[in-house]
């Protein structure tokens, strides 16, 4: 019987989650494709939720789907898009449906999408929505009625990696005493500000997974560091890239140096690609990690 993302995370195994997107479109075929590019590569496939609030497929489908493919899940949820009944709701249903793994966050604000005049719900950010899951494990609702046969999610969050910003470091703090079973990371290009980060929350006994996003252009790395929060590519990273005479395959190399300093940092890594995961399975050949079957 193979193990669990339950199984793996409480081993010592180097992680690799990774993430696949729903669809614009009602179309499963393609996420399907992607996220066979992963099999036996990934220990689970992050199914995003509206991410960037741009409108695509319901993650709870598309995990479903890929559940039934064979795949391990993380189900991703955001606060942004339902108030605390359909939360709960949701998490039900991705229970009985056999997804097994829970990502909340509290969810990029709709004005950042492609639907920027829709009114956000943000009933519940994800502090709260982790303290509901609790609540929900033990068997309760929370407005404190009974559950039938309560779930038993591995449940993860997200976080930043700069150590100075005392706001976010509080927030993560707050998340863990919530009982996470993992955090991942906003993608790290700075070795040396994550070094820091593990080290200031070295107290913190909750597997971190830290993200990569396999670079493409100088351009790319840019508008990372001007319009995501939390990512920092260094100079070097960006001059680097735009001398090389095949900046994808730079890109590539840069990435997979990152996966081998991260891997004597932390638990694992979270691989971001912008688009699909053609490159991926290369990626972490280059970086020294070989499949889960072999």
């Amino acid at each position: 019987m193979s193990r669990t993302f339950k199984d793996k995370l409480t081993s010592n195994d180097f992680l690799i989650t990774a993430e696949v997107s729903p669809p614009k479109g009602t179309d499963l075929n393609e996420v399907l494709n992607d996220a066979e590019l992963l099999r036996d590569w990934a220990d689970a496939l992050n199914v995003t939720d509206n991410q960037k609030a741009v409108m695509r497929m319901s993650p709870l489908a598309v995990s479903k789907a890929l559940v039934d493919a064979g795949h391990e899940v993380v189900m991703q949820l955001t606060c942004r898009d339902r108030n605390r009944l359909a939360l709960q709701s949701d998490l039900l249903g991705a229970y009985a449906m056999g997804i097994r793994n829970i990502c909340v966050m509290t969810g990029d604000h709709t004005t950042k999408g492609d639907h920027p005049r829709t009114k956000p719900v943000y009933d519940l950010d994800s502090v709260q929505l982790l303290a509901i899951i609790k609540k929900m494990q033990e068997g309760y609702d929370l407005a404190g009625n009974m559950i039938d046969n309560p779930p038993d999610f591995v449940v993860g969050a997200v976080t930043n990696t700069d150590s100075t910003k005392t706001a976010q470091m509080m927030k993560l703090r707050k998340k863990t005493k919530m009982g996470l079973d993992f955090i991942q990371t906003q993608a790290v290009y700075d070795t040396g500000q994550f070094e820091a980060f593990m080290e200031s929350i070295g107290d913190i006994e909750v597997p971190i997974i830290a993200g990569v996003i396999p670079l493409k252009s100088a351009n790319m790395a840019r508008f990372m560091n001007q319009n995501i929060p939390g990512i920092n590519v260094p100079a070097g990273i960006i001059d680097r890239i735009e001398k090389a005479e095949k900046p994808v395959e730079e890109g590539m190399s840069i990435c997979a140096e990152a996966i081998g300093e991260l891997s004597k940092l932390c638990r694992g890594i979270h691989i971001m690609p912008i688009g699909k995961h053609d490159n991926t399975a290369n990626i972490l050949k280059m970086a020294g990690i070989r499949k889960n079957n072999q």
